[in-house]
Order: C-alpha cells, then sequence, then structure tokens
C-alpha cells in the first residue's frame, strides 16, 4: 500500500497565490498575445508545485517528491534499512512579504514532523506533517511499526 503525505506549496503561500494571479493573467490575454501561454505555464508551475512524502509500506520503501504543477511527481526511491530511526521534530517557518505601501505581511506556520534519518544520525527526509504533537506521537509508534525501523 502506497501512503501519500503531502506537505506544502514548494514557494510558499505568497509564491502560491502569486503564481494563480500569473496564470489568470496569462489567461486573459491567451488569445491576444502569444506570451499569454508563458504566463500560464509559468503561473501553473509556481502556483500548483507542491512537495510530498510517499511511503511504500509493502516494499518498505520512501519517496520525498516535488509534484511540478501539482501532478507530475518527480523525486527518488530510498530502500528503508532497520538502522535507520525516525523521530518527531518541531518545526517554524516565516514567511514575510511587503505591499506597495511598505506594510509587512507576516505567516507563520508552526508544526510537528516525523522526520527520517540514517544510521549515521543525518537527515534524509520529512516523512509526516502534523498540527499536534499527540497525533505526530500516534503516527510515528503507528510508522515504526509499518516501517520496521526505530
Amino acid at each position: 500500500m502506497i501512503i501519500n503525505n503531502k506537505y506544502e506549496k514548494s514557494f510558499g503561500p505568497v509564491g502560491s497565490s502569486t503564481g494563480i494571479f500569473l496564470m489568470l493573467a496569462g489567461l486573459a490575454v491567451l488569445f491576444n498575445t502569444p506570451g499569454g501561454w508563458i504566463l500560464v505555464l509559468i503561473g501553473a508551475y509556481i502556483g500548483f508545485t507542491t512537495s510530498s512524502t510517499r511511503i511504500d509500506t509493502k516494499k518498505k520503501r520512501i519517496k520525498f517528491s516535488n509534484n511540478v504543477f501539482g501532478i507530475i511527481p518527480v523525486g527518488k526511491w530510498i530502500a528503508l534499512k532497520p538502522e535507520m530511526k525516525i523521530e518527531i521534530r518541531k518545526k517554524h517557518t516565516g514567511y514575510r512579504t511587503y505591499s506597495k505601501s511598505n506594510r509587512v505581511l507576516d505567516i507563520h506556520v508552526k508544526d510537528f514532523r516525523i522526520i527520517l534519518f540514517g544510521a549515521d544520525d543525518t537527515e534524509i527526509m520529512p516523512v509526516k506533517k502534523f498540527s499536534s504533537f499527540e497525533a505526530a506521537q500516534e503516527a510515528l509508534e503507528e510508522l515504526k511499526i509499518q516501517l520496521g525501523v526505530s
């Protein structure tokens, strides 16, 4: 069984909304200028590209992928070994943008992530994202059993 865990937009919330705006602008001028196709493609790429992790529990492998245009996964599978570890880490991400009137818009996202570590304690990739520590802890115990890691 393959489990797909989606994370966030690759260009953040501000980049995503800008990409959608570019795509809509490209659609508006699509039939008038040939540059409309370029705006549509760039806007769709920026607006819809996301990141995710796919876990194959039967074959004991995992893949971190960037989903180009939101649908084309790009990444490679990594075989899980018994000496690998998974842990919970708290993550805080901040996004900042400025308006034309120099007003600051800050967006802060705090969450908990299950991270896959190698045998030498190097961080390999995030596995799953949660908003609460309790939910992350429950999923951690379940994933340890399914994947056979410590």
